[in-house]
């Protein structure tokens, strides 16, 4: 399950539990919708409540993150698994956009309002 802010130019996820494909639907269609008004993005993911996700998360990630290259400026993911800071990075060499990880939430959101 996905909780999303969207703020126009800032779009805050948080999962819960499991991140299914349903979940993922939700959250592109949000930001292709905040795309047809602003040039880029800020993401915030929030993933310190999130249990796993679907394969077929995974391989809509891949298929959405290089079609969107040049849409995000930052992305804050927040999280305190090794396992799931390595993934951010990992996904970082689809996009060009700035990825940190941060153990909180209040740390992501002033490192984004720069």
């Amino acid at each position: 399950m996905i909780a999303i802010q969207d703020e126009h130019h800032l779009i805050q996820v948080f999962v819960y539990g499991e991140f299914t494909l349903k979940d993922y639907k939700e959250f592109e269609q949000v930001v292709t919708s905040d795309l047809e008004s602003v040039k880029s993005i800020n993401l915030l993911i929030d993933l310190t409540q999130m249990l796993g996700f679907t394969l077929d998360v995974a391989w809509e990630d891949l298929k959405f993150t290089r079609k969107h290259v040049h849409d995000f400026k930052r992305i804050a993911v927040i999280s305190n698994d090794q396992w799931k800071s390595w993934m951010a990075w990992i996904g970082a060499v689809f996009t060009d956009a700035e990825i940190i990880v941060f153990e909180n939430q209040a740390d992501a959101q002033d490192w984004l309002g720069d």
